[in-house]
């Protein structure tokens, strides 16, 4: 059953008559509502909506840290209909080390989008084709953006420099 807040979108219509237990959660955003999703769900919600739904175009995903709440982290999809100019916001709760699904099969535009959530925050994805920091060096140790990460990064010796 649809929560009450997007029972009538048309997208979230489209995903209940095909995956029934796919939207877990609704929320009011500003800019619309954001629907919660199971995260062993992600990867057959996005091909239908790419398929069927006419999303063609994956606008960005990212993630919060929550900590110390859990599950700890967020990963936001942000998914865009260039003909019908809609848009939604998606949103899966995950407990840190758990590893989400890659819509590079979907999107090629998430390869990049995933790199970034991985570096920045340590959160991994099955069946990425190149799964390795984008923005840090290869040998830095941490996720700079999750909040247990020092305040002033970490302290490093430049006297061999």
């Amino acid at each position: 059953m649809l929560p009450e807040l997007i029972a009538e979108n048309p997208s979230a219509m489209l995903i209940e008559s095909r995956l029934p237990d796919a939207i877990v959660s609704a929320t009011a955003a500003p800019d619309g509502p954001v629907m919660g999703l199971s995260p062993e769900s992600i990867l057959p919600v996005f091909r239908l909506l790419k398929q069927e739904g006419g999303f063609n175009r994956l606008s960005a995903v990212t993630a919060v840290d929550w900590w110390p709440r859990e599950p700890r982290f967020e990963v936001i999809y942000l998914l865009h209909s260039l003909q019908s100019s809609e848009r939604l916001r998606f949103s899966v709760r995950v407990p840190e080390g758990v590893v989400l699904d890659s819509i590079v099969s979907v999107w090629r535009a998430a390869n990049w989008y995933e790199r970034e959530v991985f570096d920045l925050f340590g959160i991994s994805f099955s069946n990425h084709p190149n799964l390795e920091r984008i923005m840090m060096p290869a040998d830095w140790e941490g996720h700079p953006l999750r909040k247990d990460y020092p305040v002033h990064g970490h302290k490093y010796s430049y006297s061999n420099e």
